[in-house]
């Protein structure tokens, strides 16, 4: 039996949760990852490793996660049948593992190309839909820049079934990744993200200018078939008019058959044209596939065998220290610039104090540096000493000269000086005015710096007095003049009134990012609602932890927080709406619902996130107000008080219905 999860495993699982959804959205809405495969897995490893052992976290956990939420800038659909992400293996005897529970060991390897997930509607051999893969349950549409990759053919050829969703992967070759990159102004980290971002553009005639190419390897929906495995699977998409990695794939029906392939994958994966990360394997045979079925997020019947990251040699020329916004000084590793795997690289985090000892790393040494075709590397050791001096972390702020303490079982260390530190200013306030915050274009980090500086920004309400206090001053400035103080004025005038969400991302609330912040505003309405909330309030909240709901009463009840919020509000009003919740103007607009048990074709995420886009308001608990209650398997106290108040209770066949109705 499994054992109950204590506040330590509850805290460090929902960290890591914390992580994986900031580091999901940055990859699969952003195209712009800010960790490494390495680090990414990792994380996601050990969050499995918990949800494995204590079943109740993982309701909301890595188990259940395929993707992130679809961006607000496209039209988006659910997915007819969700599209999975597959488990990720790491060595042979992870693979052995998965593969001596299969009654047939035929299986077909094929490559893992690193790219962007499509799924491509055709009905009568027409193209009529492309999506992204989103959450898994909705994805984004691209038809019209599909459209546009001469390996997506508009109408099939040959037979074909009168409906069928073909999946792969759009993905840039490395000579044209290099050609875009030197005729653009944007430089691209690498092919997947060169790929990914020329995919999802509003406008298809960008997509249009970049040399992308697509593999088909899987199908969603399907009206009917007629080929009996994976490798026949391949033989009708070719038919068809699509390209395969046929050229890469094999048959086996031993483990030494796919070591022997992986081997010779990885050992060769150079002199491959495109990107790839591992092999997938799958059971051959389609009628077994179907039967073994699929998990909440990745089918039973494929694993994805991973490569180990790229690697490369440098030296080690300096370690230099950031101040970040909350304090913390993060060690940085400069080194001789070096490609690895496309790209240049000359800097690489070191975390922290305990991982230069770990690693005891001096300047001067030859370093192994890892990276997993991502923008941030890693240091994984030394090759060869340079018999240089050890490191002797600061203990004075580089930035200011304050203190620098680190806190009981703390890992990381912390400059004292939070209210005066430039470098902390300076990172709070570029969080304040950023995008997803009050998004005040023309303060970029180089004019707060200099305002601040000069004494004219000293807390976020200063802000909103900057041109009325000092206008002339900033209009005599290098750089400035009459019309950009103009129209600093006005976006400052515009930034007065934010949305709710926005609001509570941008006064920088310790863990509560975009997402957090969206589920307080949905769950609160109102600023004074969280700024008042209490802990046992907040930790009723599905998606607010016992942790998290400590630091957010914290943060409102610390007297300097208070003052400077209370400065802020005199000069800005918060929407009191709901803006999580899309426009209601959908099919189940101001319907109150709530999912309860376990669905077996959706996530509860995925399942929230469906009927929100259709206009739906998605409750915790049911009363006499509730519209519509969905019960899944399992259903217990929810579906009971359901049929107690008469309410409107569906099935999942009955939910299912209704969305493709509406589709």
């Amino acid at each position: 039996m499994a054992d109950k999860a204590d506040l330590f495993i509850l805290a460090e699982h929902a960290e890591l949760m914390k992580k994986l959804s900031a580091w999901d959205i940055a990859y699969h809405q952003k195209d712009a990852p800010v960790v490494d495969d390495a680090t990414y897995d990792a994380a996601k490893h050990r969050a499995l490793e918990l949800e494995q052992k204590y079943p109740e976290l993982a309701k909301n956990g890595a188990s259940q996660n395929v993707g992130a939420a679809v961006a607000t800038k496209f039209r988006s659909f659910p997915h007819s049948v969700p599209m999975l992400s597959i488990s990720d293996v790491f060595d042979e005897k992870d693979v052995a593992e998965w593969f001596n529970k299969l009654t047939d060991k035929d299986v077909f390897i094929e490559l893992k190309v690193d790219g962007l997930s499509f799924s491509a509607r055709y009905e009568n051999g027409v193209f009529v839909r492309g999506l992204t893969r989103g959450s898994g349950a909705i994805g984004e549409d691209i038809t019209e820049n599909l459209k546009t990759i001469p390996d997506i053919p508009k109408k099939l050829a040959g037979k074909f079934p009168d409906i069928i969703e073909v999946r792969g992967e759009v993905y840039m070759l490395r000579d044209d990744f290099i050609a875009l990159n030197e005729s653009s102004s944007k430089k691209f980290a690498n092919p997947r993200n060169a790929a990914a971002g020329s995919l999802r553009q509003l406008n298809p005639a960008i997509t249009a200018s970049r040399r992308l190419s697509a593999f088909a390897y899987t199908y969603g929906e399907l009206s009917a078939r007629d080929w009996n495995t994976q490798s026949e699977y391949f033989d009708r998409l070719e038919s068809w008019g699509f390209r395969t990695t046929r050229q890469y794939a094999r048959r086996a029906n031993t483990m030494d058959e796919i070591q022997e392939h992986y081997n010779h994958i990885m050992m060769t994966r150079d002199k491959i044209p495109f990107d790839i990360d591992g092999l997938v394997i799958k059971v051959n045979n389609i009628d077994i596939q179907e039967k073994m079925g699929a998990r909440a997020n990745s089918p039973r019947w494929e694993v994805a065998y991973k490569f180990p990251a790229a690697r490369a040699i440098t030296r080690l020329n300096d370690i230099t220290i950031q101040v970040g916004r909350t304090g913390v000084l993060t060690p940085v590793a400069e080194l001789s610039p070096i490609n690895i795997g496309g790209v240049v690289v000359s800097r690489a985090t070191l975390h922290n104090a305990d991982e230069i000892a770990r690693l005891n790393i001096r300047v001067g040494d030859m370093v192994i540096v890892q990276r997993a075709g991502d923008v941030i590397p890693q240091i994984i050791g030394v090759a060869e000493s340079g018999n240089g001096e050890k490191f002797i972390f600061p203990e004075i702020c580089p930035v200011c000269g304050a203190s620098v303490v680190q806190e009981s079982g703390a890992v990381a260390r912390k400059c004292v000086n939070s209210l005066s530190c430039p470098a902390q200013r300076v990172g709070e306030l570029e969080h304040f005015v950023s995008r997803k915050g009050f998004d005040i274009e023309g303060l970029g980090p180089r004019q707060l710096e200099l305002f601040i500086s000069r004494g004219w920004i000293k807390s976020p309400s200063d802000i909103f007095t900057l041109i009325e206090n000092y206008g002339q001053e900033i209009k005599n400035l290098d750089g400035f003049g009459e019309k950009s103080v103009a129209n600093l004025r006005d976006a400052i005038a515009r930034a007065r009134d934010i949305d709710l969400h926005r609001f509570l991302y941008a006064i920088g609330i310790p863990d509560v990012g975009e997402v957090t912040a969206k589920i307080l505003a949905r769950a609160f309405g109102n600023f004074d609602s969280v700024r008042n909330a209490q802990m046992w309030k907040l930790q009723q909240i599905d998606g607010i932890g016992s942790v998290m709901a400590n630091e957010i009463v914290s943060f409102f009840t610390d007297e300097n927080n208070s003052r400077v919020l209370d400065d802020l509000l005199k000069y800005v009003r918060i929407a009191a709406v709901d803006v999580a919740m899309p426009d209601n103007d959908g099919p189940l607009a101001g319907k109150k619902i709530v999912l309860t048990g376990t669905l077996s074709n959706y996530t509860r995420d995925a399942a929230r996130e469906i009927l929100e886009q259709m206009g739906a308001k998605v409750q915790g608990s049911v009363s006499p107000k509730t519209d519509i209650v969905i019960a899944g398997a399992d259903a217990g106290s929810k579906l009971a008080r359901a049929n107690e108040l008469g309410i409107t209770i569906w099935d999942e066949s009955e939910f299912v219905k209704n969305i493709t109705l509406h589709d």
